[in-house]
């Protein structure tokens, strides 16, 4: 008669409620945690896995610079990131590094903005990933110079890949067919 639906791997799929449910559980920040959760789902690959590069402008960067940049306007507002700016920008007028074209001294700040917000970014994602392995939604690994190796540094890059129910995360997002105009149709 009426059955639910069946995952390829076996593993009942969690909806949204439960979804949340568990993150507000396991996580410290869970909407934060969620968001994370749902970057990595987006760039997925059908398997589940996600990185060491994503595609972004035409190059390829890391996943976790990616998703940094993808968080970053999450914190526009913040107060702290308004008083990251006044300071940067004092910092370099006083040490006399800010250059005097207008244009110049703006892509110079926002530049050292966007490198200090990304290494506080990535703690933030690898605490939030770290919660969401915990959780049994993802498994991470690396991959780069030495894949096995007791340093996790050593030119290497995270591989996240979604795990129990969060595997359904990836299977709403099909591109739905386009409708082809026919004649006397006229496509706005």
């Amino acid at each position: 008669m009426l059955h639910a639906p069946i995952i390829g791997d076996g593993r009942p799929q969690l909806d949204m409620p439960s979804l949340l449910e568990m993150l507000a559980r396991s996580s410290s920040r869970p909407r934060y945690a969620f968001m994370v959760l749902n970057l990595i789902a987006q760039v997925s690959r059908p398997d589940g896995s996600a990185g060491p590069l994503v595609a972004k402008g035409g190059n390829l960067i890391p996943l976790r610079d990616w998703l940094c940049d993808a968080l970053t306007p999450m914190g526009q507002r913040d107060p702290r990131r308004v008083a990251l700016e006044e300071r940067i920008r004092s910092d370099l007028a006083i040490s006399g590094g800010l250059p005097t074209d207008v244009d110049q001294a703006t892509a110079m700040v926002e530049d050292a903005i966007r490198e200090q917000v990304r290494a506080s970014g990535k703690t933030n994602v690898s605490r939030a990933v770290s919660e969401l392995v915990r959780a049994g939604l993802l498994k991470r690994h690396y991959q780069g110079y030495c894949v096995d190796h007791h340093n996790r540094g050593a030119q290497r890059q995270a591989v996240y890949i979604l795990d129990g129910g969060a595997r359904g995360l990836i299977g709403g997002r099909q591109e739905q067919p386009r409708a082809v105009p026919r004649q006397a149709e006229l496509a706005f």
